[in-house]
């Protein structure tokens, strides 16, 4: 009896000992497990077909790249170019197809031939320059990201249809990004398993100079592991434009980072030796799941970056604890047991369909009779788009309606994501204020297929049906603007231009103004337009190093009020005295500004009445009340005489 109740205890405590080691060893694995259940029991909108496929979808891009930042990071590398040489792979094939007449294959080529070279180049500075790979990557990050601003002259390019279809679904249902994402996951566990460069991959990061005195030619070697990386990146912006229907140069900034996570929660490690392609992918869904989960909960964009960073610390510690326990994750390619493998992912699967069924039925009869909106606003870095959203919730709460309000943070593909959730999420209605106009037509085209009613704020969306446009004329502010500064400088003198972000429809409207505008006095003399990515800070900074070149300039137009601050920062006690300065969008900060005499004049949009108006269009969609096509709210010229009396 004494010899079987002590067996029993060692079976317990080796059972016990096993499930420990089995999630320690797999704790990506077991984070997404966890991650899915969670998601299931807060949102009845997440386990449904259309958003699982909308969360492959979201993961594709980062995926892909985070495929190929594998290949370094298992190497003891880093490669912080991908986001850029994405971008500049992207708008070098839309370039040279539809501006150039190159063949679209011969395009296609170019594009990923520009993603190999970048790599090389990577390479070549990292095995033969002796750059630390931080500093050379970095250095790639800004070169691809300038050049492709340079080729676009930082405006988007459409993209070639036969290319565009990347972007489409097979069947109706099934996404080509998600068939891509797989074939390269494929295609990076084959090159990590079963090639000898896969094999030199490992040995390197393990121990560099070990391989180089084992034989192996490491600068070689490092050549070619950079140039994958270039090369996956290559077809990542080619997915991604494809999704946006053009070639966007600011497109996958900060991807780098993400693709850095991915492949840090997939756990690998940043020390080199250890990693592999299905635990990037797994990290790539963690953070795509992450993503949408928090949008579906209505969770802030600034907190989400905040569970995304606890999520990537927590895997760096799990990464530490797993190694102390003295669990060490197999390399592909270099042994373990496959089969026990694959029964690991058989077994998580089976308990994941489980519970989360079980979940399903927190959501029975949980859904409320309010009006459901979802609200995408380019950013919420700008005040002005702070006061879009403001009115917008006020009147939804005035209204009784539930709006669910995100930021895309001026990236192109993260408000397709929010678009795409909104869709599946099956709201009465969406209100976008486009990133892009021409980016975020399929998603439009997506949410109309769906019989969703679309409200545009602020921008118009390019190629596809929405419901109503509530904006300003920003080409006819830009003209106000224009006419403004100069009737102040009594129609002669030197003035410089602060633009807006390169690619954003704002900023090109409102350059055309300001142009258009200018035309009726020849007098005034443009010495220098710069962008400050209509940010103050950007503004401060610019216009600082535009007064070394022109100390004599007596105007200065801004596309917005945050540039217009930034400006008169660097002026200092020449604002408002013999510099004039006119901003846009009438901002709190730029109308205190007015009064105090600093800023000369801000053409103000009213953005509160914005959001307002565009809650109370949506609504009538929503009831299937009549809608105008076409809603103005005037701009108006708030200068000090008349700003007292201006409420927004």
């Amino acid at each position: 009896m004494a010899t079987d109740t002590l067996k029993s205890g060692n079976a317990g405590a080796s059972g016990v000992s096993g499930v420990r080691r089995l999630l320690l060893d797999n704790g990506a694995l077991t984070a997404l497990i966890v991650l899915v259940i969670a998601m299931s029991a807060l949102s009845g909108d997440f386990l449904t077909t259309d958003n699982l496929l909308n969360v492959g979808v979201q993961a594709a891009v980062t995926a892909i790249l985070a495929f190929g930042a594998t290949f370094v990071i298992v190497a003891a590398g880093i490669d912080l170019s991908v986001g850029s040489v994405a971008a500049l792979s992207a708008t070098m094939l839309a370039w040279s197809a539809t501006s150039h007449g190159v063949p679209v294959f011969l395009a296609v080529l170019l594009a990923v031939a520009t993603g190999i070279v970048a790599g090389l180049v990577n390479g070549f500075l990292i095995a033969y320059g002796k750059l630390p790979p931080f500093i050379a990557t970095l250095a790639m990050l800004s070169v691809a990201r300038g050049l492709s601003l340079v080729i676009s002259d930082g405006s988007p390019i459409a993209f070639p249809d036969s290319v565009s279809h990347l972007g489409d679904t097979l069947g109706g249902w099934l996404p080509v990004p998600v068939l891509v994402m797989v074939l390269m996951g494929l295609i990076a566990a084959f090159v990590l398993g079963r090639t000898y460069i896969g094999r030199s991959m490992y040995a390197i990061g393990g121990n560099e100079e070990a391989a180089r005195l084992s034989g192996l030619r490491v600068n070689k070697q490092k050549l070619a592991i950079y140039a994958l990386s270039g090369l996956f990146a290559a077809v990542a912006g080619i997915v991604l434009a494809a999704r946006l229907s053009s070639a966007q140069p600011q497109a996958a900034n900060g991807y780098e980072l993400d693709a850095i996570a991915a492949v840090v929660i997939g756990g690998a490690s940043l020390a080199g030796g250890t990693g592999k392609a299905s635990g990037t992918l797994i990290g790539a869904l963690i953070l795509a799941v992450l993503r949408n989960g928090l949008n579906l909960l209505n969770v802030s964009a600034f907190w989400q970056q905040v569970v995304i960073g606890v999520v990537i610390a927590l895997a760096v510690l799990l990464d530490t604890v797993r190694r102390k326990a003295g669990a060490t994750p197999v390399a592909a390619g270099t042994g373990g047991n496959k089969g026990k493998q694959a029964g690991t992912y058989a077994l998580a699967a089976v308990v994941t369909v489980g519970l989360v069924a079980a979940t399903s039925l927190l959501h029975t009869g949980s859904s409320s009779g309010n009006p459901k909106m979802g609200l995408s606003l380019s950013t919420l870095n700008n005040p002005f788009f702070v006061q879009i959203r403001s009115g917008a919730q006020a009147e939804a709460k005035k209204l009784g309606v539930d709006l669910t309000v995100t930021d895309a943070q001026n990236d192109a593909s993260q408000q397709a994501n929010q678009l795409q959730n909104f869709t599946s999420s099956g709201l009465g209605a969406i209100i976008v204020n486009p990133v892009d106009s021409d980016a975020a037509s399929n998603s439009v085209k997506a949410a109309d297929k769906a019989g969703i009613p679309v409200v545009a704020v602020d921008r118009g969306v390019n190629n596809a049906k929405t419901d109503a446009l509530v904006a300003s004329d920003n080409v006819a502010g830009g003209e106000l603007s224009a006419k403004t500064i100069a009737e102040k400088l009594g129609g002669h003198g030197k003035i410089v231009i602060l633009q807006g972000q390169a690619g954003t429809s704002a900023a090109r409207e409102r350059a055309q103004g300001f142009a258009n505008g200018l035309k009726a006095y020849p007098e005034i003399q443009v010495v220098a337009q710069q962008p400050a990515d209509f940010d103050r800070t950007k503004g401060l900074d610019v216009m600082s190093n535009l007064l070394q070149a022109h100390p004599d300039v007596q105007g200065v137009i801004a596309a917005n009020d945050e540039m217009a601050l930034g400006a008169i920062k660097a002026l200092g006690s020449k604002a408002g005295t013999s510099v004039s300065v006119v901003g846009f969008d009438g901002t709190p900060d730029g109308l205190t500004a007015v009064k105090n005499g600093t800023l000369y004049a801000s053409v103000a949009q009213q953005p509160s009445q914005l959001g307002k108006i565009a809650v109370d269009n949506a609504l009538k969609a929503i009831q299937d009340k009549k809608v105008e096509s076409t809603i103005k709210v005037p701009v108006k010229v708030v200068t000090k005489e008349n700003v007292a009396g201006f409420t927004g």
